[in-house]
C-alpha cells in the first residue's frame, strides 16, 4: 500500500499518536488538582459526561477510551492482512507531513494568532499540556466521532451522496468546534470575529482529517498550538 493511503487508516492514526497521548498524560501528573481543571478544554468535558453517564468516572477514563480505540484498529489492521507489515518511516514521513501542514495553518491565519484551544493557564507547562490535549481529544472528538457519525446520520435520514453528506458534517463539526470554545467556566468570552476564525480553522482540520486521517490532523493541531504560543511567548 501507499503512504498516503496506509498513514491515513486509523490503526497508524491511533501508532502515531501515542507520544503525544503519553506526553499529555505525564505532564497532568506533575500539576496540582487545580491546574488540571484548568487545561481542561471542551472536547474533555463533554467527553467525560459523556463517559460519566455510562458509569465511567476518573481523571483517566478518556485515556483508556483512546486506547480501546487503538487496540480495535490493530486488530482490524492484523485481520485485514496477516502478513502485513508495520512501516516505521512512514510515521517518520507522518511526523514531516504534520510539521508542514501545522505551517500552512500557521500562516493562513498568522495575522490573528489564533489559539485554537483556551490559553487559560498561566504557566508554560498548563499552556503545553493544554496545546498537546488539544490535538488528541478536540480532534477525536469534533473530526473522527462528529464527522464521521454525522455521515452516517445523514446518510441514514436524507439518503444523500457521500459527497453531499461529508459536506454538511464537514460544516457542522466545524460550526459545533468553535462554539465548543466559548462554553464552560474556562470557556472564551463570545465573539462573532473569534467564532467565525475557529469555525474556519475548524473547516481547514475537517478537510485535512478527510483527506489524511486522524493523526496527521493530531499533529497539525498541537504542533499548530504551539507554534503560536512560543509567539505569544517570546512577543
Amino acid at each position: 500500500m501507499s503512504y498516503f493511503s496506509t498513514s491515513r487508516s486509523y490503526f497508524y492514526s491511533f501508532l502515531f499518536t501515542i507520544p503525544l497521548f503519553f506526553v499529555y498524560e505525564i505532564s497532568i501528573l506533575f500539576l496540582s488538582k487545580d491546574d488540571i481543571i484548568v487545561v481542561r478544554n471542551g472536547a474533555d468535558f463533554l467527553m467525560r459526561n459523556i463517559l460519566e453517564s455510562f458509569d465511567i468516572y476518573g481523571l483517566y477514563a478518556l485515556g483508556f477510551v483512546f486506547f480501546f480505540g487503538f487496540a480495535l484498529s490493530f486488530i482490524f489492521f492484523i485481520k485485514a492482512d496477516k502478513k502485513k507489515e508495520l512501516k516505521s518511516n512512514f510515521l517518520f514521513f507522518m511526523f514531516i507531513e504534520s510539521v508542514l501542514w501545522s505551517f500552512i495553518l500557521y500562516l493562513m491565519l498568522s495575522k490573528f494568532m489564533l489559539v485554537l484551544m483556551n490559553p487559560m493557564g498561566k504557566m508554560i507547562l498548563q499552556q503545553v499540556t493544554l496545546a498537546i490535549g488539544a490535538g488528541i481529544y478536540e480532534e477525536f472528538l469534533f473530526r473522527v466521532l462528529l464527522i464521521a457519525g454525522l455521515t452516517r446520520l445523514l446518510g441514514f435520514i436524507f439518503l444523500w451522496k457521500q459527497l453531499s453528506r461529508k459536506i454538511v458534517a464537514l460544516i457542522i463539526s466545524g460550526g459545533i468546534f468553535s462554539a465548543f470554545h466559548f462554553m464552560g467556566e474556562y470557556g472564551d468570552f463570545f465573539s462573532m470575529e473569534l467564532f467565525l476564525l475557529r469555525f474556519f480553522a475548524g473547516i481547514i482540520l475537517g478537510v485535512l482529517y478527510l483527506f489524511r486521517g486522524f493523526g496527521i490532523t493530531a499533529y497539525t493541531h498541537s504542533i499548530y498550538d504551539l507554534i503560536v504560543l512560543i509567539r505569544m511567548t517570546l512577543a
